[in-house]
């Protein structure tokens, strides 16, 4: 499919992952590895050429062994020596090339796997966040690992092994027909025999290929969501939920593997009992024509050296077949990622913002429905105009739309209608990650990664040197819990920030959006986290960097948006009420409610 990815959806396999889709019945889905394939042609020619050596050697030995055994008796000794040193190069040679082909393959394989893998990972990093409101992200970490190992033993070896039998079979053939036509036709009819199983049980191997990939991505999503919130999952006393929900999950693939083992089984047994029963009955034929004089020993014994090498390579290409099978259902689902369309997309030719970039924003009638929640609108009719250096802040009940109009002004999401605009330019109009690079966020929810206290601050700005990290530090009120870990600002902090307290996290997000230094400053509850001392260090620190800059405060702390500019009242995705807090409190409405509620307890707020 090329317009949507139909991953599966929040740790199920998509509906119709048992049936078998217009786009994957054939193996030819591999196809689309030829892009990646492309950029190493010699590699594939090298290949190849060593490929087609192996194989003639492999076809030339028989040859050989009917020479040793027709002249096994004749007087000249030297001219039998010979034969053996002949055969004996012969070995030599297919030695060196086969080693030659592994090499040259399985370098083609790993080559073309990591370039896979990053064009899934450069391809799925740049997604807006409604393609996650659809796909799990443990289940796409699962394609780029479990489906790219899948393909990589397929181009590193598979490929090349069927190649490698397609030649002998063909070869043989010929050399068959050369050495014994009446014993070829006989083989010959056992030919269709064996390959209608392989085509019959092979299409069903590989809808049950696809389904157990399908399972194991949703067993890993579901595990990985489990995992990224361990300590939840522990307090709530979920453990064993958790368990055996991935319990039943890891056993339903488990279920479908076995399907799979057992149809692949099934055909194995099917095709090497065809094949060699159709071997045994040839050589008593030949045995017999050999006893009647019709052919010598070495003759037969080439026939059924070529019968073997031809039975040989059935049966590999049907073991080949199953594994190409599991590769195209692989193939398929990271195509659909590769191919999958999203909702934002930087247009052809980007317009420029004027510089120096001033931070004018405005919101021009927006209308907005999150795509996992249509019915909902979470922009109605938004307008809005922001100048550049103000401080605005947003507040309003959860569900209001504070968070969406950040949202919006980073351009996650597209309006439904109506504009967003920064410094006159639509952002439509604009390359995301050039206007990206002139704002610095805050979120709720701040994210750490799993390295050092300085890498993290560091990620605001990669050039900013440590002198910069450290100011940086000290202005979001977090070097001095920073300077008592174990190494300083060289500690690491653990996955996801885990060895930090909430607190501490949001102080080094603070300090890397300080370090951006950024023209238009986004703070979604920025201090939320924080105590009342660390609240009120931070808080200076806040004031100090909005001065020059278009700030926009989200916060249902009232006390946090009290020195700004304007504030602006949401509910239901409008704009309810704007102005100064002394202006929204005499107003008597929502923002005056919320103001008893928080500063008087139910008195009125002066």
């Amino acid at each position: 499919m090329a317009n949507s990815a139909s991953a599966t959806p929040k740790g199920k396999p998509a509906p119709g992952a048992t049936e078998e889709r217009a786009g994957s019945r054939k193996i030819g889905v591999l196809s689309s590895l030829w892009p990646f394939m492309k950029p190493y042609r010699a590699l594939m020619t090298g290949a190849v050429l060593a490929l087609v050596l192996t194989a003639s050697m492999t076809l030339t030995l028989p040859l050989a062994v009917r020479r040793v055994v027709d002249n096994f008796r004749i007087e000249d000794g030297e001219l039998l020596d010979w034969y053996f040193l002949a055969a004996l190069g012969i070995a030599a040679i297919l030695a060196v090339g086969t080693g030659i082909r592994y090499a040259l393959v399985t370098r083609l394989g790993e080559r073309v796997v990591a370039d896979i893998r990053k064009a899934v990972f450069n391809r799925v990093i740049g997604m807006s966040p409604e393609f996650y409101e659809r796909v799990m992200t443990g289940e796409v970490l699962s394609r780029i690992t479990t489906d790219t190992t899948l393909i990589q033993s397929v181009l590193g070896s598979s490929v090349s092994i069927a190649l490698r039998n397609m030649l002998l079979f063909a070869g043989g053939l010929v050399l068959m027909l050369l050495t014994s036509a009446k014993l070829t036709g006989l083989v010959l009819l056992l030919i269709p025999v064996v390959v209608v199983p392989i085509l019959v049980l092979g299409r069903r191997l590989r809808v049950l290929s696809r389904e157990n990939q399908d399972w194991i991505a949703a067993s890993s999503g579901n595990a990985g969501e489990a995992l990224s919130a361990v300590q939840t999952v522990q307090a709530f006393t979920h453990e064993k939920a958790s368990r055996k929900q991935f319990d039943d999950m890891t056993e339903t693939s488990y279920a479908v593997s076995l399907r799979r083992i057992q149809t692949r089984a099934v055909m194995t047994v099917i095709v090497i009992f065809l094949v060699f029963s159709g071997i045994v009955g040839v050589l008593w034929m030949g045995a017999n024509d050999v006893r009647n004089g019709v052919m010598t020993e070495g003759v037969l014994i080439q026939f059924v050296i070529y019968s073997i090498i031809m039975a040989g390579s059935v049966a590999a290409l049907s073991e080949i077949w199953s594994e190409l099978q599991r590769a195209a259902g692989a193939t398929e689902r990271l195509v659909e990622l590769l191919n999958v369309q999203d909702t934002v997309i930087d247009p052809d030719k980007a317009a420029s913002l004027p510089t120096p970039v001033r931070g004018e924003i405005r919101f021009e009638d927006v209308i907005f429905h999150y795509p996992a929640r249509p019915a909902v609108v979470a922009l109605d009719h938004l307008t809005l105009s922001i100048q550049p250096g103000e401080t605005v802040a947003f507040v309003g009940p959860s569900g209001a739309g504070k968070t969406t109009v950040i949202q919006m002004i980073q351009r996650f999401y597209d309006p439904d209608a109506g504009h967003v605009s920064l410094d006159g330019v639509d952002l439509r109009d604009l390359d995301r990650s050039d206007f990206r690079q002139h704002m610095a966020l805050v979120p709720q929810d701040p994210i750490i990664f799993a390295a050092s206290a300085r890498e993290n601050i560091r990620f605001g700005r990669l050039d900013a040197s440590d002198a910069e990290v450290e100011a940086a530090a000290r202005a979001a009120a977090a070097h001095e819990f920073i300077s008592k870990l174990p190494e300083g600002y060289d500690s690491f902090v653990g996955e996801r920030g885990v060895m930090l307290s909430g607190g501490q996290k949001q102080r080094i997000a603070i300090a890397r959006a300080i370090l951006r230094d950024a023209p238009v400053l986004l703070l979604d509850e920025a201090t939320s986290a924080l105590d009342a001392e660390s609240e009120r260090a931070v808080q200076g620190a806040v004031d100090q960097m909005r001065a020059g800059r278009t700030t926009l405060i989200v916060a249902h702390r009232l006390a946090t948006v009290k020195k700004a500019d304007r504030i602006v009242v949401m509910e239901a995705g409008q704009i309810v009420a704007q102005g100064t807090h002394e202006d929204l409190v005499v107003q008597d409405g929502l923002y005056a409610r919320l103001a008893r509620l928080q500063f008087t307890d139910g008195v009125a707020a002066e």
